[in-house]
């Protein structure tokens, strides 16, 4: 496991704070306390894994913190070991603001013990009230029910928000510093590629690096590639990736030497494409220490279309190979990287990765088939999930393979893993259920390859957008639903009225009867831009506390109030909790702002 970009790995810094009487008092908790803090540490090391396969790792405090020069010496502590994310324990009351983590820039819970022996409880709510009085919001962590003063065990509703607090905490921290890498600028007038660099320095603390798409170009001209890497990935395409059919009209179609330089400008542009992002050394050892240093890119777009794709191969494959869990050099972690340079739709992208740790999907939220509109095109009626309708996403031939739905669990389940769960079988399925065809010269004059597949399974997946509001800022729209199995003959009619060339996935967003949820129409209807940021599994809760960490508003979603988790003064906005959310996010304005 290797951290490929540049900066240190965040740590998670518990901090056990205690009453500071000592002659007894402080005396009888210091075991108890610092016990409270091991097990949290525990729970986290044990369960929470970096989108890199590297071990979440926590640093408790040296001492308990029981007043302002151990709190001092804490945070010292944890700027020398690179926290990142802020826990406080405690089971006991404790000197409010005294003992309090001051840093504005790093996100803070507490969780108050709740015990009847110790105000654990009122620490908490002291604490909490400091916080919010200082503009400092923090998430407040409270068990359900009494525990014993000697009961060491977390609770699992406890266990639950602070794995969702540190998740979240922690993309938080991974993407601080780090770069979103535009290369080249607006496609086709996509208000989300026209990259906006105050969005992602005030909200994600990250820097935007503008590359044009000739220096692209420059690189395939000079060769500045790994020239052995590129031999071994073209013939690993050649053996491994499947050439599907040329639905171009046969005036259009490229003849096989055309076809062939088209592989090989699409593999180039995928090695250039990483470099870009992530450096290379190799590219040093051949004379090219600018090129080798990359922009330390966290997540990244191309635009393509149209200055690019009328000339030259589009960027599907590069695309796919990025976003996808594998390549020639076999399995790793997926890069995030947008179609059309939407970095709007790439940092939802960022979002899931960093929270899920899999390979992220992104489409076209395309077009709503209706139970009625199905029946009448293909004379058959939607089934199971699919019955009250259903949302085509499909794009240009960019999606993740691992969308293919091939990736099996223990069961035969289809699922998306994190890439270190994933085994040469899950590769070679993806790779056998998907055909590279030609593009289509309507759209791509200059050609190239788009990957075709169907997605396999009903897999729980979260669907999520970032759109920009003038005057208001980021809002995030969140849907959680399923893929759907259609039946072949209802697929195959459909999708030939789009663009067979293109991987399909089919949508079911989960109802909740009203709002933007009331009906499958609803969703598509509210749905605020053409592309969707789609991640593995039901995230929408992980998200909106990630959202409420940046300042960033969710606009609509369809999760359970219960597993609503937002920072403490959001309570003090207002009771409707949607209304908060704008209210508190307008109020403390973006995290690094």
């Amino acid at each position: 496991m290797a951290n490929r970009l540049i900066g240190r790995l965040p740590k998670v810094g518990i901090r056990p704070v205690i009453d500071g009487r000592e002659r007894g008092v402080r005396e009888s908790l210091e075991v108890q306390t610092m016990n409270m803090a091991k097990a949290a540490a525990r729970l986290i090391e044990e369960n929470l894994r970096l989108s890199g396969g590297e071990e979440v790792e926590c640093v408790i405090s040296d001492t308990t913190i029981g007043g302002v020069a151990e709190a001092a010496m804490c945070a010292d502590q944890f700027e020398r070991e690179g926290v990142g994310v802020s826990l406080t324990v405690t089971p006991c009351w404790c000197y409010g603001t005294e003992v309090m983590d001051s840093n504005p820039l790093i996100p803070k819970a507490v969780w108050g013990f709740n015990g009847t022996e110790r105000p654990g409880a009122v620490y908490l709510a002291a604490a909490l009230a400091g916080y919010t009085q200082k503009g400092l919001p923090a998430f407040g962590i409270y068990g359900r029910d009494v525990q014993d003063a000697g009961d060491e065990s977390i609770p699992d509703d406890v266990q639950e928000k602070i794995l969702r607090f540190v998740k979240a905490a922690l993309a938080v921290a991974q993407m601080k510093g780090k770069s979103y890498l535009s290369l080249g600028y607006t496609s086709m007038g996509i208000a989300g590629s026209m990259v906006n660099p105050d969005f992602f320095q005030d909200y994600l603390g990250m820097r935007t690096e503008f590359v044009d798409m000739t220096e692209v170009k420059r690189r395939i001209d000079e060769e500045i590639y790994d020239k052995e890497e590129y031999d071994k990935a073209l013939a690993w395409t050649r053996e491994n990736c499947i050439e599907g059919e040329d639905r171009n009209v046969p005036e259009n179609q490229s003849d096989r030497a055309r076809k062939d330089w088209e592989w090989e400008i699409v593999v180039k542009m995928t090695l250039i494409f990483r470099d870009l992002m992530i450096g290379n050394p190799n590219l040093e050892e051949a004379g090219f220490g600018e090129e080798a240093l990359g922009r330390n890119a966290i997540a990244g777009g191309f635009q393509g279309q149209r200055q690019w794709t009328d000339y030259y191969p589009n960027g599907d494959f590069p695309e796919v190979f990025l976003n996808t869990s594998f390549d020639w050099n076999g399995i790793r972690e997926a890069f995030v990287f947008a179609t059309e340079n939407d970095s709007l739709n790439a940092v939802p992208m960022l979002f899931g990765h960093l929270l899920t740790n899999t390979a992220q999907i992104f489409s076209d939220v395309r077009t709503y088939w209706s139970p009625e509109a199905v029946k009448r095109v293909t004379g058959k009626e939607l089934k199971g999930i699919a019955k009250d309708g259903i949302i085509h996403l499909i794009n240009s031939g960019a999606t993740t393979l691992d969308a293919t739905g091939q990736q099996l669990d223990s069961e035969g389940n289809s699922v998306m893993k994190p890439y270190w769960d994933i085994n040469e079988e899950d590769v070679k399925r993806c790779l056998e259920n998907t055909r590279f065809c030609p593009a289509n010269k309507g759209y791509f004059r200059g050609g190239g390859y788009s990957s075709q597949f169907k997605t396999a399974g009903q897999m729980p997946v979260t669907m999520s957008r970032i759109n920009l509001v003038k005057g208001q800022g980021p809002v995030l729209q969140i849907a959680e639903g399923y893929t759907a199995d259609i039946e072949e003959a209802v697929h195959k009619i459909l999708d030939e009225r789009t663009d067979p060339t293109w991987p399909t996935t089919w949508f079911v967003p989960k109802l909740t009867g009203k709002g933007a949820f009331k009906d499958v129409y609803s969703v598509m209807a509210n749905w605020g831009a053409n592309h969707g940021a789609i991640s593995y599994g039901h995230i929408g809760a992980d998200l909106i506390t990630l959202a409420s960490v940046l300042r960033i508003p969710v606009c609509m979603h369809n999760v359970d109030e219960d597993k609503i988790f937002r920072p403490s003064a959001w309570n003090a906005f207002g009771e409707d909790r949607e209304g908060s959310d704008y209210r508190a996010c307008l109020n403390f304005g973006p995290l690094y702002k």
